[in-house]
């Protein structure tokens, strides 16, 4: 957990702000009109809002922004009592979403952004009003999963039977660079001290790294499936899939598999509009974030 007052040298400038409604402390920020319209930007594995830091000036001209640090990254407490699983995080958002009493909101979601905003969604879909995505999916769809697993996945897969990702990933205070880069980033030119703090310092132990450990075991060992199921059950997909939404996608990706999650997405979606960034990674809000302000500006204009 970072300090709530750390700015990294004035890169984080935003007022910290803080709910305990869930059973730990979560931080959120909450700029702009406190009447505008709602966006939530959630993040990853293994990052947490500073990877919004981009964003939200501009956006929170207009808008109501609000980044929410999940359990376990950032600066949101790390309880050792907690399922780190998808139904823990959702309703943790649940929580905050209920806490700060919005709707008509429009969800930003990047790697499990996407399955936790889906997830939300599903049950709740009356708060919606749409999705821009980036680099993520939500899997309701029936479109057939890749045979092989990504770059990402045969790391996990590999240290998990190795009974070794504890020690890699419990150790991300170090190692998360080179971590964040079998997912893949490509722009070299953000790593600077302030960046690399940023990011190391939510880590600093293995008791801490908990939730950055079984967010991507939640996936490859399919602990995820029955949660998933029992939202379609509730008879809200064809909703889900009558909100407006685009999906922004980096094509060096290698934790998602590019076109599995834009053919799910069109199957979800199929009149709306997808925008491929050939040189950006998995993190293509480090990448490439004015590509991605601007598409979710124009999307706003047109949705709000």
């Amino acid at each position: 957990m970072i300090n709530h007052d750390e700015t990294f040298n004035g890169t984080w400038p935003f007022k910290p702000n803080f709910f305990s409604g869930n059973g730990f402390k979560q931080h959120y920020i909450d700029e702009g009109p406190k009447d505008g319209n709602p966006i939530i930007m959630l993040h990853g594995e293994p990052t947490w809002g500073y990877i919004y830091r981009n964003f939200i000036p501009q956006l929170s001209e207009k808008y109501r922004v609000i980044v929410p640090d999940l359990m376990g990254f950032g600066k949101s407490e790390t309880p050792q009592d907690k399922e780190y699983t998808l139904k823990t995080h959702v309703e943790n958002l649940a929580g905050l979403i209920n806490f700060l009493d919005l709707k008509n909101i429009t969800f930003v979601g990047q790697d499990w952004g996407g399955p936790i905003t889906g997830a939300y969604s599903i049950r709740n879909i009356d708060r919606v009003k749409g999705y821009v995505l980036i680099n993520t999916l939500f899997g309701y769809s029936k479109e057939e999963r890749p045979k092989d697993l990504t770059p990402w996945f045969k790391w996990i897969k590999k240290h998990h039977e190795g009974d070794t990702l504890d020690g890699i990933l419990g150790e991300l205070g170090s190692t998360f660079l080179s971590v964040m880069k079998i997912p893949n980033f490509t722009n070299n030119n953000i790593i600077n001290d302030n960046w690399i703090n940023a990011y190391s310092s939510q880590f600093p132990n293995r008791a801490s790294c908990i939730g950055a450990i079984n967010f991507p075991l939640d996936a490859l060992l399919n602990r995820i499936v029955p949660f998933i199921v029992e939202g379609i059950k509730q008879g809200n997909l064809s909703k889900l899939c009558s909100k407006p939404a685009i999906l922004a996608y980096g094509m060096q990706d290698k934790a998602i598999d590019p076109d599995y999650a834009i053919r799910d997405f069109r199957a979800l979606f199929p009149q709306s509009k997808v925008t491929e960034i050939p040189n950006a990674g998995h993190y293509s809000q480090e990448d490439e974030p004015q590509i991605l302000i601007d598409l979710i500006q124009k999307f706003m204009r047109v949705n709000s």
